[in-house]
């Protein structure tokens, strides 16, 4: 998958999680730019990625994660 595709995958996730049509994510994106994208929401994202791309993070990864742009790199750095 390009950056592009799984960052339209990662924005239809949190729109829908958020309930909020107007998230666009970009590779620079960090949580707290986002409304409402607390810590329960995040889980509830990596879950719902990690679900939908047939994948699993590690805990010390989700950890390191500051920005979208470090979550897509690991999800095209995963094998398929």
């Amino acid at each position: 998958m390009s950056e592009q595709e799984i960052l339209a995958v990662f924005t239809r996730i949190l729109r829908d999680l958020l309930m909020d049509d107007s998230i666009t994510l970009t590779m620079d994106t960090r949580r707290q730019d986002v409304p409402n994208w607390d810590s329960m929401a995040y889980i509830s994202f990596v879950v719902a990625v990690e679900g939908e791309l047939g994948m699993k993070f590690g805990v010390a990864e989700l950890e390191s994660f500051e920005t979208v742009g470090e979550i897509v790199a690991a999800v095209r750095a995963r094998p398929r």
